[in-house]
């Protein structure tokens, strides 16, 4: 069944990395309905930390859930976590607590990965899909038959080891060269946490 959805991702996968016009260089924290995205944004986004529905911490159990929805609007294609492209948003979680990720998947043809990278820059060169931390990836996270398919949801458990800036990215191929990529930040125990621009 999984193999049967290959040629219609491959083919939005050919369509959507292929010619055209240029995107526009206005602000890359802006959602588009563009199969081509902004480049990465330069800077991390700033403002308030909140805490929304999708981010739940606890303190006592030194824990933090995630849920991450790939195509989660039509935003650059589907190709978008949480409606969010190119490091419009940055989630920050305490150093040595447990994170657990759910990665669903909403793009109707493509599927798609999450790896908590040490990559910050360069998005459109190859991203390794060797996490920072272990267990930090979804399975098979490179590839176009075996990653988390439309319709499908993943579940990751890691332990945030070392503080540090990092980023949370798609390892599909040619994904986080269009913008498939997040801020994600480990911060000492007793700092602030929770997401900015989200």
């Amino acid at each position: 069944m999984r193999y049967a959805k290959l040629l219609p991702a491959l083919t939005v996968f050919f369509v959507a990395c292929g010619g055209g016009e240029t995107a526009d260089s206005g602000d890359a924290a802006v959602d588009t309905d563009t199969a081509t995205a902004a480049p990465p944004a330069a800077s991390r986004p700033t403002g308030p930390m909140t805490m929304p529905e999708w981010y739940a911490v606890d303190r006592d159990a030194q824990t933090v859930e995630l849920t991450l929805t790939a195509g989660q609007t039509n935003a650059n294609n589907y190709w978008n976590y949480n409606g969010k492209i190119n490091g419009a948003m940055a989630i920050a979680v305490p150093e040595g607590y447990t994170v657990t990720i759910t990665l669903v998947n909403q793009d109707p043809n493509m599927p798609h990965s999450v790896v908590i990278s040490d990559q910050l820059s360069n998005f459109t060169a190859p991203i390794s899909p060797v996490p920072v931390f272990e267990g930090a990836a979804t399975e098979n996270p490179t590839s176009m038959v075996d990653a988390t398919m439309p319709g499908e949801s993943e579940t990751i458990s890691f332990v945030a080891g070392q503080a540090g800036n990092y980023s949370l990215v798609c390892t599909v191929p040619g994904h986080s060269a269009l913008g498939m990529w997040l801020w994600f930040d480990v911060v000492p125990a007793d700092a602030e946490v929770g997401v900015q621009g989200a």
